[in-house]
């Protein structure tokens, strides 16, 4: 993966996408910055999994286990060509959240730390509220 954290802005991220994607991402930031904070908010932008180039909106940046200078994000959000995606880089019981709650999260399809949908109904907010606020409070130990 080579991919940057950006001056790109959420705003100018958003408005770069058709607008029937933009209410699916507002409701998800939403949900994320009450537990993140604006302020911790990024667009990462470079060529991620499977080489594909492409953005993602990071909440809670993270040091990368055995690189002292790499950072990366706790929680990243992102719209693809036909679905929407989560990546949760926190674990419990040895398992990521993702596949730990997969059975709970509603209508997705889920692949280690991440999660994709395909409109913002398929989700089980209150279980998807529960991971968020796991990483979050993983992420508030990382950052003391």
């Amino acid at each position: 993966m080579a991919t940057v954290k950006t001056d790109t802005t959420f705003e100018v991220y958003l408005n770069e996408l058709d607008e029937k994607d933009q209410d699916t991402i507002i409701r998800l930031d939403q949900m994320l910055t009450k537990q993140f904070g604006r302020d911790n908010r990024n667009i990462w932008e470079g060529k991620f999994w499977g080489g594909s180039q492409q953005q993602i909106i990071g909440y809670g940046e993270i040091p990368i286990k055995g690189k002292t200078d790499e950072t990366w994000f706790m929680v990243g959000l992102a719209r693809q060509k036909a679905y929407f995606s989560l990546y949760v880089n926190a674990v419990e019981d040895k398992a990521y959240l993702a596949k730990k709650y997969q059975d709970q999260l509603g209508k997705v399809k889920v692949d280690s730390s991440s999660i994709s949908f395909k409109q913002f109904d398929d989700i089980d907010l209150p279980t998807l509220e529960k991971v968020f606020n796991i990483a979050y409070r993983q992420w508030l130990k990382i950052k003391q």
